[in-house]
This record gives structure tokens, C-alpha cells and sequence, in this order.
């Protein structure tokens, strides 16, 4: 007779509990930074009023999108009847559950103050799509929650198929509509050239598949070299061939964009020249060789090794990396109304120098204080993880006779 158990990965391996002690370090460190810049204001940043959001928002896009792709690829076939991709889904939810709370992180630290999240919710505004966001990430987190609760009790035999079908239909409607406003929060700013596009919105829906089933690729491949996960290689490369999908739908959309924004000659000629050309080509060139190379890993046979895939896919997280800072920092670039007249130190490069002078030279980059904390942020992240698959019963269920 044969009876299904669930259990957790084994306590005592060593190179995890030492993952948990140097993520748990960073993590520390991280927050001794974050008290600095609650102490000296948010002037220590590299942000300024016509620069006002950059690295902690950039990430913050970058993370909800590695969330949502991460659910999407658990939760589809579920909610369709299809066949999975092995024992992957339960780590793939955890993974997302993991990115959410640093997309969450990511926020309050941009926010100034910590308190200010009370004031998000004792006065917001909920015609905001930023208040829009803020309701459905928290729904969101907390659905990952229950999704891998059902997905645990299911295997117990306590949550019945048709149960756990409802909440995977209900998890992907939720992990679309996550990123669909975030796009609207950036696509609704009829104020800078770079954002206001309808196309946003499908735009970081196929980058949230891109760089999410890149992630969990590495996480699994990662997980079965260790002997955590026992994975056929047939779900590897179906996972594999659909990543390079994904990176080809998201580099049409990219190209649509960029044509119809060169012609006719004008502002969106402008913004393209900006990045092929411009300040932001090197982030923009990484981009595309890098996607173009992953998709061509995905679909050449000899190629699709599990190394090469794990080259692909960080090279797919780092392409969807670079289109993120593209995206946000280049919104602030050229901007469809003027500028406001007051000026200084605090909002412009060189203000002494009048307003030609002034405005060079203006792309922002991080200070070495917002660098360590979002490494602090990445390091709970990481202690996330960790913790998760040694304490948590996300491998397998297998048969014990």
C-alpha cells in the first residue's frame, strides 16, 4: 500500500543554511542604510524633482513583473487543464510570493518614511491609479498566499481539484491585472513622451512572462543540481521553448513601439534616437542582444543545455532589467510640457550656468546609498527563499511504499 507524503526539504544542509546566514547579513546591512536615509532625507539619493522616482521604483517594476510571470507560468495550467511542468509550481509560487514582498519593500523605501504608508490608506485617493495598485498588489500577495495553501492541501487531499482550478483562474486574472495597472500608472502620464503609450500595458504583461519563466528556470535548474527537485528534462525545455517565445512577443512589442514612435520626425522620434543612439543606448543595445541571443539558445536544439539555459535566461532577467531603467528613467527625459521655472541645486545639474546649461547631463544614476539599500532589500529577498526551501514543503510529493 502506498500513502503520499509532503515533507519539507531536509534542515540540516549545509549550503542553504549558509545562504540564510549571508542573505540574513546583507538583509541587516540593508536596513542600517535604509536608517541612514530616514535620518538624512531623501536629498542623499540620486532622485531629484525632475528626476523623482529612480533605482527603488525601477526594481519595484522589475520585481512585480519577475511576481507575476512566476504565478502566470504555476497557475496556467491549472486554470486550463493542462498538463504542468513537473513538481516546479508550489516553487514557483514561492518565488513570486518572495518577489512581491520586494516589490512591496522597494515602495516603502521610496516613500521617505515608513508612516506614510498609513497615510496612503487614511487619505488616498481612489479615482489614483497609484492607489489602484497599492490595493490590488496587497490582494495579490495575499492570493499567492492562499494559492500555495490550496496548492499544499490539495496534495494532503483536504482541497478538492475543482476547489484548486478556481483559485488558479482567479490567481492569473489577478497576476494579469497586477501589471496591467502598473503599466496605466506610467502609461496615464500624459506629461512624459516615453510613457504615454496604450501599448504599456501588454508591454509588461510579456515582460513579466519573459522574466519570470527565466526565473524559474534558474531557480529549478539551480534546485536540481542540489538534489532538491527531481524534474524530468522534457519540462526544462518545454519551459525553455516557451521563455523564447515569450522574449520574441516582447521584442515585437518593443519594435512597435520604436516604429511608430520614429514617424512621423517628432518628440517620438526623439525618445527613439535617445535610445539607440543617446544616453541610454548601452542599456538599450544590452537589452536587445541579450533577449536575442536568449531566444536563440530556446530554439536551437544543440544549444539547450541546462548551463546555456541558465545563460539565456540571466540574460533574459537582465534584458527586462535594462528595459525597465529604459523605461522610467527615460520618461523623465523629454518631458511634453515645460519644465517648472523654479530651479536649483536640488532640481537641475548646474543652475548656475542658466538653462542650457542646466538641463545637460541630466539622466539619473543612484547614489551609492540607494545601491545598498536595494542590496539590503535583495538580500531579504534571498533570505526569503531560502528559509522557504528549507522549512517549507515545496518540494515534490512523491510516493513512499
Amino acid at each position: 500500500m502506498s500513502e503520499t507524503t509532503n515533507t519539507p526539504a531536509v534542515k540540516g544542509g549545509k549550503g542553504l543554511t549558509i545562504a540564510i546566514a549571508v542573505a540574513a547579513v546583507v538583509t541587516v546591512a540593508g536596513i542600517a542604510l535604509w536608517g541612514m536615509q530616514l535620518s538624512g532625507g531623501m536629498v542623499q539619493t540620486g532622485m531629484r524633482n525632475l528626476d523623482s522616482w529612480g533605482l527603488y521604483i525601477t526594481m519595484f517594476m522589475f520585481f512585480v513583473g519577475l511576481s507575476a510571470g512566476g504565478l502566470i507560468i504555476s497557475s496556467v495550467p491549472k486554470a486550463f487543464g493542462m498538463e504542468g511542468f513537473g513538481g516546479i509550481s508550489k516553487v514557483a509560487v514561492w518565488t513570486s510570493i518572495c518577489c512581491t514582498v520586494l516589490a512591496i519593500g522597494f515602495v516603502v523605501v521610496d516613500l521617505g518614511q515608513p508612516f506614510r504608508m498609513w497615510e496612503l490608506f487614511a487619505y488616498s485617493n481612489l479615482s489614483s491609479p497609484l492607489m489602484w495598485d497599492i490595493i490590488v498588489l496587497a490582494t495579490y500577495l495575499i492570493l499567492s498566499v492562499v494559492y500555495l495553501w490550496a496548492q499544499l492541501r490539495a496534495e494532503a487531499g483536504r482541497v478538492s481539484a475543482a476547489a484548486l482550478r478556481v483559485v488558479s483562474v482567479v490567481a492569473l486574472v489577478c497576476a494579469v491585472l497586477v501589471h496591467s495597472v502598473t503599466a496605466w500608472i506610467f502609461g496615464l502620464q500624459q506629461a512624459h513622451e516615453f510613457w504615454h503609450t496604450a501599448l504599456l500595458g501588454p508591454w509588461f504583461v510579456s515582460s513579466a512572462l519573459v522574466c519570470g519563466t527565466a526565473l524559474v528556470l534558474v531557480v529549478v535548474i539551480a534546485l536540481r543540481r542540489a538534489g532538491y527537485l527531481e524534474l524530468e528534462q522534457r519540462y526544462v525545455t518545454r519551459l525553455a521553448k516557451m521563455l523564447g517565445a515569450f522574449v520574441l512577443v516582447d521584442l515585437y512589442f518593443f519594435g512597435c513601439d520604436l516604429l511608430t514612435s520614429a514617424f512621423p520626425e517628432g518628440s517620438g522620434a526623439e525618445v527613439v534616437a535617445m535610445l539607440t543612439t543617446g544616453s541610454l543606448a548601452p542599456f538599450f543595445w544590452a537589452e536587445i542582444v541579450g533577449c536575442a541571443l536568449a531566444a536563440v539558445v530556446c530554439f536551437v536544439p544543440s544549444l539547450r543545455t541546462n548551463p546555456l539555459i541558465v545563460v539565456a535566461s540571466l540574460l533574459a532577467i537582465a534584458g527586462i532589467f535594462c528595459k525597465r531603467v529604459q523605461l522610467l528613467v527615460g520618461g523623465f527625459q523629454i518631458p511634453n510640457v515645460d519644465y517648472a521655472f523654479q530651479t536649483n541645486a536640488l532640481t537641475v545639474t548646474n543652475w548656475e550656468g542658466g538653462f542650457e546649461a542646466a538641463y545637460q547631463g541630466m539622466v539619473y544614476w543612484p547614489t551609492a546609498l540607494e545601491l545598498g539599500v536595494a542590496l539590503g532589500i535583495l538580500g531579504l529577498g534571498a533570505l526569503m527563499l531560502c528559509v522557504g526551501l528549507k522549512f517549507l514543503p515545496l518540494k515534490q510529493a512523491e510516493n513512499v511504499h
